[in-house]
């Protein structure tokens, strides 16, 4: 338990930022499970779609120090390599 005023204070901006944080991560995993998802589908057009949504997502949580940079530039680059391998 946090004994000081500031401490207690922390541990509720901690509970508050947590919700934020964990919101952003459970957007990157959806729209990168429907990019893997419409991938194996071989759907071409809705992957292209949803890898637009799945940049967005790695991008902004990259941008609020979520994830690091380079995190969010490598699933990128995982995801676009696996729409542009479908036919």
């Amino acid at each position: 338990m946090p004994n000081t005023k500031s401490a207690i204070k922390a541990a509720r901006q901690n509970i508050k930022r947590r919700v934020v944080n964990l919101k952003a991560l459970d957007q990157i995993k959806k729209t990168a499970k429907a990019v893997r998802k419409f991938t194996a589908a071989a759907n071409k057009s809705e992957a292209q779609k949803a890898l637009s949504l799945a940049f967005a997502a790695l991008d902004k949580a990259a941008k609020k120090n979520i994830i690091h940079k380079n995190n969010a530039n490598r699933h990128k680059s995982r995801l676009a390599d696996m729409v542009a391998k479908v036919k």
